[in-house]
This record gives C-alpha cells, structure tokens and sequence, in this order.
C-alpha cells in the first residue's frame, strides 16, 4: 500500500466494481476520504458507507459507477482550468464528476464553476 489513502481507497472500489462485488471494506480512514464518499454518495455512485471508528475501517455499498480514480499529481486550477481538466478526464460532456478541493471544502467541478472558484482537484469517478 502507498502513502495515498484516497488513491488506495479509489483503486479498491474500482477492482471491487470490476470483480462484480457490491460491497468493499476499506481498513484506512481519512477525513478526506469519507468527504469524497459523501460526494459519492450524493451523485449515486455508492450507495451507502459504514464507518467503524473502533476497527477505522468503512464498508462501502457500491451503486451506479464505471470507474473511479484520484487525480495525480493534484492539479491547483482556477476558475478558467476547471474546463480544460474535466476535457482531460471525463469521458463526455454531462458525464462524470470531478471533486475539487476548494477553500470552502470539497465540491464538485460543476458548483466550484457556479461559485466562480478554484482549488485542487482530488479526484474523479463516472
């Protein structure tokens, strides 16, 4: 394992998806990684998510997701790049989310393009 909890994190949901397994169980917590969950979450890409704080581990329910992966190295963009990068790695128009790192927490790259901000892009997943 790497030092990157998130990629990790990442990479376990896509093998798991790939292996046609529902659910995972992710024995690394961060507080990043459970805030990308929570974007997950509300776009449909998992269904639900466990935290068990005494073993720190999260079992996650995967929903409707094709593939999922971290953005290395982190990007910082402004408002004007934020196109420029969800060309790079979304495979269509209206497909597809980017999450960035703002200074307002995270967000997707569609309310950090209505907020007129920028940040760090973390990851991405369709």
């Amino acid at each position: 394992m790497s030092q990157d909890i998130v990629a990790d994190a990442l990479n376990m949901i896509r093998n798991a998806k790939k292996a046609r397994k529902a659910e995972i169980k992710i024995k690394r917590i961060s507080n990043l990684l459970i805030e990308i969950l929570k974007i997950m979450k509300q776009e449909g890409a998992v269904k639900k998510y466990k935290i068990n704080s005494k073993e720190k581990t999260i079992e996650v329910t995967i929903g409707d997701l094709t593939d999922c992966k971290a953005i290395k190295p982190r990007f910082t963009v402004d408002k004007t790049q934020i196109e420029k990068y969800r060309r790079r790695y979304l495979p269509a128009r209206n497909l597809g989310i980017m999450i960035v790192s703002t200074n307002k927490g995270l967000m997707t790259h569609e309310e950090a393009k209505k907020e007129k901000t920028g940040g760090c892009l973390v990851a991405y997943f369709y």
